[in-house]
Formats: C-alpha cells, structure tokens, sequence
C-alpha cells in the first residue's frame, strides 16, 4: 500500500542523517580535494572531489603511462582525475534518469533490489531501469516492480537469451560467466532513441543522488563515449604474482562496475564492430577472460583512449582484494558508489570493512515500503493500480471500527517470488505441491516439514525487510533446508496491523509449477508416505480432466511437543485410542472438521464422499487452477472455511482419503487470535465480512448461494484456536 502519515518520512531522515553522521565520523578530518595552487582550501563548498591518485615520488622515479588522446607527458593517475572546481550542473528535478543492470538468477536478483534500494533513498529524478535479465529474474523483478508501486520508477526488462550468441564465443573465466559479457552488447540491445544511460553492476550501493553521477555526462569532450573510474588495484600492472598476465590497458586500467555510457556515440563509432575485432585479437594470445566485460572494455580504450571520460574515484570506491581504494576514500570529502567487487562480497579483507559492511547493511534491511515516496512537482504516470488502490483507500472512514480491517483487504504487499535458489521440480502428471503460509514465528517447523514431504514445496513467508535476511541465514545454516532446491520461499513483505493469511496462501499457491496441490498449513506434519499416497490417489480417482473432486486429508492433533509420530493408519489409531492424538480441535471447535466423519475413516478401504456443512474446513488436495482464497478475510478466522464454501459452490466432490492424515503441532497462540478472542469488535468485523462474502457469492451463483446463508449467520465461538 502507498505511505501515508508522517511517521516514515521522519525514519527515512533519521536514517539519512545516520549516515552523514556515520561518514563523518569515519573520514572526517582533512578529507576533501587535495589544495590546488588557486588557493581553494581542502573540502571546500563546491569542490569536486578528486580521484584514486597514485603516490608520485617528488622525483617522478615512476614511469608515466601513457595518457587519454595521446598525451605522452600525462604521469601515472592523472587520466583518472578531476580538477577541483565546481561540480557540474545536476540534471533538471524531473528528468528521467535511465539505468541499465544485467541480472541473471536468484541471487543476484536480492543484490538488485539492495543496489534499487540505495537508488531510491537519495534519488530526486524520475528513473527508468532497463533490466537484462534471464527468465528467472524476470519472473522474481517483474512481480516485485510491480507490487512495490514506486511512484516514477519504470522498468523495461530484456531477455538476455537473446543476447547470449553474441557473447558465448569468448571464452571467460570471471565468476559472472556469460552475463557478465553482455553490457559489451548494451549499445545495440537497448532502444535506438536512448543516447545517455549509466550502467551498474548489481553489487554496488550508492551513497550519493544518482543525478550527481548523471550530470557528469556535462563533462565528456565531443568524442568521448565512456566515463569510467579507474581500476584501484595493480591488477592491469600485471604485478601481483609471477607470470601474471592480464590483458592490454592504460596504466591501473578502468574498472566496469560503474558506467556512464553515450549510446549515440558508441554507436556512431561502430561500437559492436570495435570491442569484437579488439576481443578476437587480444584472444589469439590470452586464453581468456579474466574480468569479463572489463578485459574487453579495457583493451579497447587502450587503442581508442579518446573514447573514455575519466570519473572521479569516490563514484566507485571499490573493495576489491588487492584494493587501494582507500587512497581515494581518505582524500574525499565524501563517498558516493561502494563496489563490492570481490568475489568474497562481504567478507573481503579491508581494514574499514566494517564500516562499509554496515552501509550496505542499512539497506539491505531498509524497509522497501519507505521508498514508496512522490517526487513532488514532478508529474509522471502513476503504477499501475495506484490510481484505483487511491481512490480506494479515499472512501475509506478512519471512524469505521473495522477500519483496519478494510485498510489492509486493500493493502498491496511486495512480493519477492523464489527469494532462494530453486530447482523446479520435473514435469509429472499426477505432481502435488504442498502450500503453505508462515511468519517468523514459525521457522523451525521447516526443517521437520523437508522431512514429512519429500516432494515440491511452494510457502510465502510474511516478513520485514530485517527478518528476510535472518530467515536467509537460517536456511543457510541448515543442512536440511540448505539441500532442499524444490522447496519455493516466497517473501511477502510485512505492513499492516492484522496478519493477511489468505493472500499469502494466494501468492503460494500462484506459484506452485505442479499439476495439483496439497493446501495445508505450516503446523501440520503430513503423514511420511502422504506425497506418494497422494499421487497415486489422484491417478486411480481420475482427478482433472475427468472429475472435479477434492480430496480431504483428515487432520489431527497432539498437545504434546514431543511424541511419536505414526508411520501408518495402525499406528495413529493406537495413539488415537490412547489419548496420545485427538481428531483436530476436537476440544475447542468440532465442527470445523466433523463432516470428515472419522468413525467412518477409522474402517474406511476406499475414498467416500462426504457433503459441505456449516464451518467446514479440511485441508485439501485440488488442482492448481482452483479457486483462490478470499483476500477480504485477514487476520484470524473464516480464511479457510470461505475457501471450502467457494469449492462446494463451484461443485467439487469432497472425497476423503481413508489412508491419508496430517498432524497438527501445538504452538503459542497468534496476536490475531488473541485479539479475536479479546475482542468484541473483532469478532463483529469478522462477522461483516462473512456477511459481504455471501453477498458477493450471491452475485456469482445466485439462488444456490441461500444454502450457505445459515452457516454466515452463525456467531463463531470465541474459544476456537
């Protein structure tokens, strides 16, 4: 949903000012532009910081390399370097920055959002991102974008399938692989009517407005095309071990983490031609490449020098391993883009690392709704949907007392799809997924789940910014989960008083990839040979195509921590009859699954039919094209027995499995069903959302919605968990 009040902009500030506060306290000082002989003072209003600057002995001992456009008497550094004078002019408040990052993958998909993040606290210009990405990323980026709704943000996404031929042929030993070629290819894949764009990497963090960055285009000469930061490591010096070769570059070389790139020029130039006749001669002699698109972009400024716009070294302040980085940080007055361009990210060695560990922390775990934030004055088309989410919101009476209850029914979540790397399972036609929903509070049912359910998983996580990150770290210290690759996690970012339980079933569900699926719930535990029982089940039932059925799994429980769990029918009984299992809420809310008729079950060989009554709320297996539950009912109650009715009006069978159960695990009560059963008010609110679902399922089937009517207006028991 949209921001609203003044509560977030006052934490967006805060945070603001941390970091200034944060950046002082690190380099303060004597940080700023070295003095120059025109006598402006160090760190001076206005002065342009200067770039990564060799130390040259007073006796110019070192060699000079030679300079851009032929300048034989430029020493080491200098074509990396920006006089100290008046920044250039920013961009006008609302022109629209465009920025191009290729993503390819689960992984680098998180860091894209991190990198969007930093963007968006300091941006005052309109963007619009051109995305390379493979099919994965698309499908995690377009979801994201899309529910996020940042005012003037657009996003363009391009299929790096596509481009793959043009880079594969080059032989590339970089960790990125083929996608870390394809910026080579940025000229020609992005629209012909875009002339300026700046290229990232998706593992930089900016601590600056964005618009700075763009305003140095203001400083290209008429022929330069490529503004660049020069590479702060010896790497190109080819000093850094015996028999250490790197291909051709001017001096320390130009590092491709930060671009600004004139697609007009390049093109003009005959860009694709000169980087391949450049790539092929280069790999007569060298095997391959060692940086990817860097090798390539530095080999031919080094025959064309005239092409490239040095930028100054604070606009990618890289943490390499062999990094001298911190000769630039420590004569600057201030930072504006961090690389992690190790391929150990965080846990590179660098002295200040800490420092910068806790600055790209800041926004890693920044909450993303906070970025939902107009740029005033500046018209641009809104998101789509904002404008009705807008006006609905507008009706809306703050003095209703189930106000909250309307605010997040209209509430949109963002959404981070497949937040882990996930193998999708193989095409069978009787597959199940099981889908489930879950918060924090309920991580460590996950690993004994991976070991009930052997079979594909789809679960959305109700999370903030912060909890996604620890929920990242415990998967990854689990040996089970770590090795689940057909478990899906889908991050729902949390906003909003009441838990929104059945769009979270909605969001797993969505994006289940098999034919049929189990719709449980996170503290149930399926029986161990549940997966293949079902699969079989569906086969010799027909389900699909030939019969429209739902197949109950009856559900029980334990009110112990600890107990035995049954391997069979047999054994469950005997647990049954000894008071060790109960038939699920037997104690507190019978009717929720008493149509299941467990006396029956008890003897049953086959699956049998079973009718819909009042409050009926098995847990099911359909097929993934179902009904979806209804979004209308949050917090605690009628999610799932809302969904049932859908099922029964739509007319699918119930048919209960006579070998197949689940076993529900005792667990502290939710603040929902706490404040349901504390409240009057909420149980009244619930109450007028049952009586608009009949409504509305009145409108969709007419006369044979009266049948559930009775059901609707039954008051519901304020004791049921």
């Amino acid at each position: 949903m949209l921001p609203r009040g003044r509560p977030r902009a006052l934490g967006a500030a805060a945070l603001l000012l941390l970091l200034l506060l944060l950046g002082f306290l690190l380099f303060g000082g004597d940080l700023g532009c070295e003095r120059r002989k025109r006598g402006g003072r160090a760190g001076a209003p206005g002065c342009f910081p200067g770039p990564l600057m060799p130390r040259v002995p007073p006796d110019g001992r070192l060699r000079r390399a030679a300079a851009l456009d032929g300048d034989p008497g430029a020493g080491p550094g200098d074509h990396n370097r920006s006089d100290c004078g008046p920044p250039p002019p920013r961009p006008s408040k609302c022109e629209l920055l465009h920025v191009a990052i290729v993503c390819a993958g689960h992984n680098s998909s998180r860091d894209v959002i991190t990198l969007v993040k930093s963007m968006l606290f300091y941006r005052k210009n309109p963007l619009h991102l051109h995305l390379v990405t493979d099919a994965v990323a698309r499908n995690i980026l377009e979801m994201l974008f899309h529910t996020w709704m940042v005012p003037a943000v657009r996003v363009s996404f391009y299929n790096a399938d596509e481009l793959k031929s043009q880079v594969s042929w080059i032989p590339n030993k970089h960790y990125s692989g083929l996608y870390g070629l394809m910026k080579l290819v940025l000229p020609s894949a992005l629209p012909t009517e875009l002339a300026h764009v700046i290229v990232l990497d998706t593992d930089v963090t900016f601590a600056s407005d964005i618009s700075e960055l763009w305003a140095l285009f203001a400083h290209f000469s008429d022929t330069q095309a490529i503004g660049l930061v020069e590479n702060q490591s010896d790497w190109y010096l080819g000093n850094l071990w015996k028999n250490h070769r790197p291909w051709p570059a001017l001096g320390r070389g130009f590092n491709t983490g930060v671009i600004l790139l004139r697609l007009d020029r390049l093109r003009q130039a005959g860009w694709e031609q000169m980087w391949r006749l450049t790539a092929r001669r280069e790999l007569l002699t060298l095997p391959a490449t060692s940086l990817a698109d860097q090798d390539i972009f530095n080999a031919v400024i080094k025959e064309h020098p005239g092409l490239v716009q040095p930028l100054p070294c604070v606009w990618n302040v890289q943490l390499s391993d062999h990094t001298l980085a911190e000769r630039c940080y420590s004569a600057a007055s201030d930072l504006k883009v961090i690389h992690w361009n190790s391929p150990k990210k965080l846990q590179v060695k660098n002295k200040h690392v800490e420092f910068f560990r806790n600055f790209y922390l800041t926004f890693l775990e920044y909450d993303g709704n906070l970025l939902r934030r107009e740029l005033f004055g500046c018209p641009s088309q809104p998101p789509p949907g904002a404008e009705q989410l807008q006006q609905a919101l507008a009706q809306l009476n703050e003095e209703d007392p189930c106000f909250e209850f309307r605010q997040q029914q209209l509430t949109v979540h963002r959404v981070h799809v497949t937040f882990l790397p996930h193998e999708p399972p193989p095409p069978r036609p009787h597959d199940v997924t099981l889908v489930a929903q879950l918060s924090m509070d309920r991580l460590q049912m996950l690993e004994a789940l991976c070991r009930h359910w052997p079979g594909p998983m789809s679960l959305a996580l109700y999370l903030t910014d912060a909890e996604a990150q620890q929920f990242l770290r415990f998967i990854e210290a689990s040996p089970v989960l770590a090795a689940r690759q057909d478990v899906a996690y889908h991050v729902v970012y949390r906003e909003g008083p009441l838990y929104p339980v059945n769009q979270l079933r909605n969001v797993a569900l969505a994006q289940a990839l098999t034919p049929y699926v189990f719709l449980s719930d996170i503290d149930f535990l399926p029986a161990y040979s549940l997966y293949d029982y079902l699969r079989a089940s569906i086969e010799q039932l027909g389900l699909g195509s030939q019969r429209k059925a739902a197949l109950v799994v009856p559900a029980f429980e334990t009110l112990h921590y600890r107990f035995s769990f049954p391997h069979s029918k047999v054994e469950l009984l005997a647990l049954l009859d000894v008071g060790a299992l109960y038939t699920f809420r037997y104690h507190e809310w019978p009717r929720g699954h008493a149509p299941t008729d467990y006396a029956r079950w008890r003897e049953a060989q086959a699956p049998y039919r079973v009718q819909w009554a009042a409050d009926y709320e098995p847990y099911v297996v359909v097929p993934r094209d179902c009904p979806r539950y209804d979004p209308r009912f949050v917090g605690f109650g009628w999610n799932k027995v809302a969904h049932i009715v859908e099922l029964d009006a739509q007319e699918y069978e119930l048919l209960v499995l006579p070998e197949a159960f689940t076993i529900h695990l005792p667990h502290a009560p939710s603040l929902d069903i706490s404040r349901f059963r504390s409240s009057p008010t909420y149980r009244d609110c619930l109450q007028a959302l049952k009586d608009e679902f009949h409504q509305d399922l009145s409108r969709h089937h007419g006369a044979a919605a009266l049948k559930y009517l009775p059901a609707l207006q039954q008051p519901q028991s304020p004791a049921r968990d």
